[in-house]
């Protein structure tokens, strides 16, 4: 977080780097609603969750008639984000020519809608998650050795839940919090037992997975507090 404190005000690209559920997409809200482009768009695209020929367009746009179905011109993300903030999230899933096409954008700062004819300035800061090790998969060939040096002039290593035992009591007293509320159920403390339980658990899901199980125990636990069987 001091790290995260100290590049945020910057323009520099940011790699986001964890184990899945560890929390990479708040990092990089963090960032953004830290930065001097707090005020604009803050754009999340799930690398992951796009098929491929898909991604290309939702990330640079189209124009009318581009490919079949364009029925009409469309603004991609690229063009979104324009003056604020674009997150690539698990951009290691993304193909070899995509990530050229992206190189490009970040390099010049323009971008080419697919079936445009002209160039397209975008003024954008870009953020990116993986929780693949980005290093092996340059050496492995299946991403581009120069995008990586391009994304990672910061690199915000999140470490997994396990790591930092401290954490998992207050998030989970947080959790609970938001979940009563939510529910519309009386706050109930966490019990000494079920806070022993909690921190011998290794997390496999880290916080995403601290979550749901605080949001089950809201839910389930029955007496004054919540309990280890409610955990």
């Amino acid at each position: 977080i001091k790290l995260a404190d100290q590049v945020s005000a910057s323009d520099a690209s940011i790699m986001i780097t964890g184990e899945s559920g560890v929390g990479k997409e708040v990092m990089a809200r963090y960032v953004h609603e830290k930065s001097k482009r707090a005020q604009k768009p803050f754009i999340s695209v799930n690398c992951a969750a796009i098929p491929d020929n898909l991604l290309e367009s939702e990330l640079f746009g189209h124009e009318k008639g581009a490919f079949t179905g364009a029925m009409a011109r469309r603004i991609g993300k690229f063009e979104e984000a324009d003056g604020g903030t674009l997150l690539l999230d698990e951009i290691s899933e993304m193909d070899a020519r995509l990530q050229a096409k992206l190189l490009r954008a970040l390099q010049e700062r323009v971008i080419d809608r697919v079936g445009g004819a002209k160039p397209v300035p975008v003024n954008i800061r870009v953020l990116a998650t993986s929780n693949r090790n980005l290093a092996q998969a340059v050496k492995e060939g299946t991403f581009r050795e120069d995008l990586l040096y391009r994304l990672n002039v910061i690199n915000l290593a999140i470490p997994p839940l396990r790591e930092r035992p401290a954490d998992i009591v207050v998030l989970s007293e947080f959790f609970v919090k938001k979940y009563s509320e939510a529910n519309g159920i009386p706050l109930k403390l966490i019990g000494l037992e079920a806070k022993r339980r909690l921190q011998a658990h290794g997390w496999p899901g880290n916080v995403r997975e601290l979550e749901n199980a605080m949001h089950r125990a809201v839910l389930l636990s029955a007496g004054a507090e919540i309990d280890a069987e409610a955990i």
